[in-house]
């Protein structure tokens, strides 16, 4: 059962074709219901013939009660009059979020801890791994864990029981350092988004060993990047990149955990945006609020 508390907090996401009268329309709608709006980001990608994305955070007293007659009014004037998509989020449902790892922990136990202290609103329905390696987790931060081997040539076998389990359950995946490639069919199944995080400013140092092929090319700079998953691989829509400053004295070692930190910094922002409803996708690239 999903965890809900009462805040009157909601989120409006409007996307399509940009035109004259969209943004008064949206303020009347939310004003006409009584709702206040508290926080309202926009961006065009031109003033003719543009892309419109827009963010609105407003607070509306018994909004569940108001929810319909609120949806009635947007598909009329957003969806019918403008031609828009649109999304009503309230706020006091959070994210069902499930996490997969392997077996390195950093970025696991970064976003386990991150819930733990309130920072990320989401609840966490399942950490999900290929290996026996983190288990422990389960008990220390009283979340569900579940082992799902991936045997050779059984990826297959694998992707159908992790597919049972997350069906109606979740509304995002994270690979927090998760070392499997997931198959298209898996993504089209799952129909959540999937955000993965890559040790480099994509597409560089691909593979294994990244860190290594890095300090054996002198690198200055190392980073991350958070990404959602598509079929090509290493290629989906960007959300969240960092990096650190490093040197000729910096072991590869050295380089591993600086890279870590890195990692977890970047997933954690990536997975922070999404549950706030800060991420809108167009096309194969991103507009992060």
């Amino acid at each position: 059962m999903r965890t809900t508390t009462t805040t009157g907090e909601g989120r409006l996401l409007v996307s399509g074709e940009d035109g004259p009268g969209i943004v008064a329309a949206v303020s009347a709608i939310l004003t006409g219901h009584g709702a206040n709006i508290v926080s309202l980001d926009q961006h065009s990608t031109g003033p003719s013939g543009g892309r419109f994305f827009q963010r609105a955070v407003f607070h509306l007293d018994r909004l569940a009660d108001q929810r319909s007659a609120l949806e009635v009014d947007l598909h009329r004037e957003l969806g019918e009059r403008f031609g828009l998509q649109w999304s009503l989020v309230d706020t006091a449902v959070p994210k069902r979020v499930a996490l997969f790892a392997s077996k390195l922990d950093h970025c696991l136990l970064d976003l386990l801890w991150r819930h733990r202290r309130g920072d990320l609103p989401m609840e966490i329905t399942h950490v999900v791994s290929n290996h026996t390696d983190l288990a422990w987790v389960g008990d220390r931060f009283e979340v569900p864990f579940t082992h799902i081997p991936v045997a050779r040539g059984a990826k297959g076998e694998a992707e159908a029981a992790q597919l049972d389990l997350l069906k109606g359950t979740v509304d995002l995946v994270v690979l927090a350092r998760y070392m499997q490639i997931l198959s298209g069919d898996f993504l089209a199944a799952l129909g959540v988004p999937v955000i993965n995080i890559h040790h480099s400013f994509l597409p560089a140092f691909v593979g294994a060993a990244p860190y290594r092929k890095a300090k054996e090319r002198g690198v200055k700079l190392i980073g991350a990047t958070a990404h959602f998953v598509t079929e090509d691989l290493d290629e989906g829509p960007i959300i969240e990149q960092d990096v650190v400053r490093v040197s000729h004295t910096d072991s590869t070692d050295d380089l591993v955990r600086r890279g870590a930190d890195v990692e977890r910094l970047v997933l954690a922002r990536a997975v922070q945006a999404f549950c706030e409803d800060r991420i809108m996708r167009d096309g194969n690239t991103t507009v992060v609020f």
